[in-house]
C-alpha cells in the first residue's frame, strides 16, 4: 500500500489549524456562530493555500452535531463522513473536468432535494473553468438557492469568474503564508512525522515552496525522502553567480548541467526569473520577499552587484525569451543564447542592453561623486593683470596648499637652499627621467627673479597649449568656427597636412569659390585650437565617385564589307573595284515608289540618252 502524502495526512481538520489565513478564519467562524453563513463562497488565491480544505471545514461544522465557538467536532458521524467523502450533505465537484451545462443541470437538480443534515454544501473547484453556457445556467441557482443549500466555489483565477456570478457571492481571498508561520508548519509537520530533516534542508524546503503549504511540503517528502540533502538540480545560484561575475562560459556550464539532471529549460528560466524578482524586491521592498533573513541577506548581495537596472534587463529577455519558447524546436538554445547575452552583455547591442549599460556608467560616475573623487582637475587660475598662471593656485587643500604657499613666499636663496639640501639626503623616489629637461641653479633663481612681482609673489608664464595635428582635431576646429564658416567647413574633411599646408577636401555641393572666401576663418581657428599657422588649399570631392560605369562589351574587330560600310553611312565613299555587278537588281527607291504607287506604270527612258 502507497504511503500517504504529506500534505494529505496533515491536513487541517478545524479552523484553528489553519496557517497564516487569519482573516478567513475570523469571518467563517464568527458567520457560523452568529448564524449569518451566507448562501455562496467564492475562494481564490494561489495554488496550495487551503481553499478546498476550508470548504470542507466549513462543510463540517455547518452540519455538526457538537460545533463549539464555529469549531466542527470532528467527532461526530456527520464530520466523519466529510472527512472520508461519503456524506451525503457534501457534494465536490471539479469543474476542470466537468464543466458543461448538463453537469450543472445535475446539480441544480441535486439541491433541490433534501438531505439527513441542516445543510447542503457544493463545492465547486476550479470554478474557472466553466464554460460560459455552464455559468450561465449556474447562475439563477447561485442567486436564488434553496434554504439549506450552500455554494463554495473555488478558484486559481478569479478574473476569469463572470462579473455576474462574482456581484452574488462572498469573496474571500487567500494569501500565500509568511515564512516565519511556514516554518513553524514544516517543524511541527517534521516533528509529527519523524522526519530527520536539517536546517540546510528546511531553508531548501522554504525556498522551493514559495508560500505555498502544499509545495512547501510536497519539497519536504522529496528532501526526506532523499537523505536529508537538498538536491542540487534544484539551485540556481550558478547561474546567477556566472552572470553576476559576467563569466558566459560558466553560465553555459550551469545551464548544461541543469539540462543533464533533467531539468525543463522553461522551468529553469523560471526559476531563473523567480529569483531575481527576489533580488529586485530584496532592494526595492524587503518586506514582500518570502524567504528567511539569511536568504534575502544573500539575495541582497546579488542585487546590490547587479543593480536594478541590470537585474529589470535579466527579468525581461528571460520573460520574451519563455514566450518565444513555446513555439521553438529547441527550447534550450534559445536559453543558452538569453544567459551569454545576459552574462556578457558586450555581445548584445540591442537598444535596451545600451540603456541598462549607460545607467550603470551613471550609476558609477554618482558613486565616485559621493565619495569626493573629481572627474578632472580644474584649469590654473591666471593673474588678470599679466595673463601668467599662479604657483600654487590649483593645489590641493590640506599639506599640499600649505606648501605651496611657503614655497611662493620663500627667497630665490631659500628655494635653492632648500633644493640642494633635499638633494644631498637620501631618498627612495623612482629614478628621474634622463630625457627629461633640467634647468641650472642659476637659471632658476634668475627665473624666480624676473617672475617676482612687487608684492612678493611670484609668477610664471602659464604652460602654453601643446600643438595638434589639425588632421585629428578637426571637429574641434570646426566648433571654434562661427556662422558660415562652421557651416561650410562642418561636413569637409582634411585630407593632408604637412605642417605648413593644410589641404582640405570640400563635398560637391560646396563652391570652392566660397571656400576661398572664408579661409582666414580656417587659419584662425586651427591657429586656436591646434597652435600651429598653416596655409589652405581646397579640393573638391568628385560628385560621381563611387558610381560604377558599366564598360561596353569588347568586340572583336572584323573588316567590314560594303553593305555594312554603306549602311552605317550612306555617304561613305567606296571602293568600286571590290563591287560586283548584278544584273536585274532592284532599286530601293523605286521599290519604294512602287509600293506606295501600286497602279504606276515604270518607263525606262535611258534609250532617249
Amino acid at each position: 500500500m502507497a504511503t500517504q502524502s504529506l500534505y494529505r495526512r496533515f491536513r487541517p481538520r478545524k479552523f484553528s489549524e489553519l496557517y497564516g489565513q487569519e482573516h478567513i478564519v475570523r469571518a467563517l467562524r464568527n458567520a457560523v456562530i452568529n448564524g449569518r453563513e451566507g448562501q455562496a463562497y467564492l475562494f481564490s488565491g494561489p495554488r496550495g493555500t487551503g481553499k478546498t480544505t476550508t470548504a470542507r471545514i466549513l462543510a463540517k461544522v455547518l452540519n455538526c452535531e457538537n460545533p463549539l465557538e464555529g469549531e466542527p467536532c470532528c467527532e461526530c458521524d456527520s464530520c466523519k463522513a466529510v472527512e472520508l467523502g461519503t456524506s451525503y450533505d457534501v457534494l465536490e465537484l471539479d469543474a476542470a473536468s466537468n464543466n458543461g451545462v448538463q453537469e450543472i443541470r445535475d446539480i441544480i437538480e441535486a439541491a433541490a432535494l433534501t438531505s439527513p443534515g441542516r445543510h447542503r454544501v457544493f463545492i465547486l473547484d476550479e470554478v474557472h473553468m466553466l464554460t460560459r453556457a455552464a455559468e450561465a445556467a449556474l447562475l439563477k441557482t447561485l442567486e436564488e438557492p434553496p434554504a439549506q443549500v450552500v455554494f463554495v466555489l473555488a478558484t486559481t483565477d478569479p478574473q476569469k469568474v463572470s462579473e455576474t456570478i462574482r456581484s452574488r457571492v462572498q469573496h474571500l481571498q487567500f494569501h500565500l503564508l509568511p515564512i516565519d508561520q511556514l516554518e513553524k508548519y514544516v517543524r511541527f509537520v517534521i516533528e509529527k512525522a519523524e522526519l530527520d530533516v536539517d536546517d540546510e534542508g528546511i531553508a531548501h524546503v522554504l525556498r522551493q515552496g514559495g508560500g505555498s503549504a502544499r509545495d512547501t511540503l510536497s519539497a519536504l517528502e522529496l528532501v526526506a525522502a532523499g537523505g536529508g540533502e537538498p538536491e542540487d538540480a534544484q539551485h540556481t545560484e550558478e547561474i546567477v553567480k556566472a552572470i553576476v561575475d559576467r563569466n558566459h562560459g560558466e553560465a553555459l556550464a550551469a545551464v548544461a548541467r541543469a539540462m543533464q539532471q533533467g531539468r525543463d529549460a522553461h522551468t529553469y528560466a523560471e526559476d531563473i526569473v523567480r529569483l531575481m524578482r527576489n533580488c529586485f524586491l530584496s532592494i526595492m521592498s524587503p518586506e514582500l520577499v518570502q524567504l528567511p533573513q539569511a536568504r534575502i541577506a544573500e539575495l541582497n548581495g546579488y542585487a546590490r552587484e547587479l543593480g536594478v537596472q541590470r537585474i529589470v534587463r535579466i527579468m525581461e529577455v528571460l520573460g520574451s525569451t519563455m514566450v518565444e519558447m513555446r513555439h521553438a524546436p529547441d527550447s534550450r538554445l534559445l536559453l543558452e543564447v538569453a544567459v551569454v547575452q545576459l552574462a556578457a552583455p558586450s555581445f548584445d547591442d540591442s537598444t535596451e542592453n545600451l540603456l541598462a549599460r549607460i545607467s550603470q556608467l551613471e550609476e558609477a560616475v554618482k558613486q565616485l561623486k559621493e565619495q569626493g573623487i573629481a572627474a578632472a582637475l580644474p584649469p590654473a587660475p591666471l593673474n588678470p593683470a599679466t595673463g601668467r598662471a599662479k604657483i600654487g593656485g590649483r593645489a590641493a587643500v590640506g599639506s599640499s596648499a600649505v606648501e605651496s604657499a611657503a614655497v611662493a613666499s620663500a627667497s630665490p636663496a631659500e628655494t635653492l637652499a632648500s633644493s640642494q639640501v633635499s638633494a644631498s639626503e637620501p631618498t627612495h623616489a623612482a629614478p628621474k627621467d634622463p630625457t627629461a629637461p633640467t634647468a641650472a641653479p642659476a637659471e632658476v633663481t634668475k627665473d624666480v627673479d624676473e617672475a617676482r612681482d612687487d608684492s612678493g609673489a611670484v609668477e610664471v608664464p602659464a604652460v602654453a597649449a601643446a600643438t595638434g595635428d589639425p588632421a585629428q582635431m578637426w571637429p574641434q576646429v570646426t566648433d571654434a568656427m562661427k556662422g558660415l564658416p562652421k557651416a561650410i567647413f562642418k561636413p569637409a574633411i582634411v585630407e593632408s597636412f604637412d605642417g605648413k599646408k593644410l589641404t582640405i577636401k570640400l563635398p560637391a555641393n560646396t563652391p570652392v569659390k566660397r571656400a576661398q572666401d572664408q579661409s582666414v576663418a580656417v587659419v584662425d581657428a586651427v591657429k586656436k585650437v591646434c597652435g600651429v599657422t598653416c596655409t589652405v588649399v581646397f579640393t573638391q570631392a568628385d560628385p560621381t565617385s563611387g558610381i560604377e560605369r558599366p564598360s561596353a562589351p569588347v568586340e572583336e574587330k572584323k573588316p567590314k564589307t560594303i553593305d555594312k560600310i554603306v549602311e552605317d553611312d550612306p555617304y561613305a565613299e567606296v571602293d568600286m573595284k571590290e563591287t560586283t555587278a548584278v544584273h536585274d537588281a532592284i532599286d530601293p527607291v523605286l521599290a519604294a515608289l512602287q509600293d506606295s504607287f501600286p497602279d504606276g506604270v515604270v518607263i525606262d527612258d535611258t534609250s532617249a540618252q
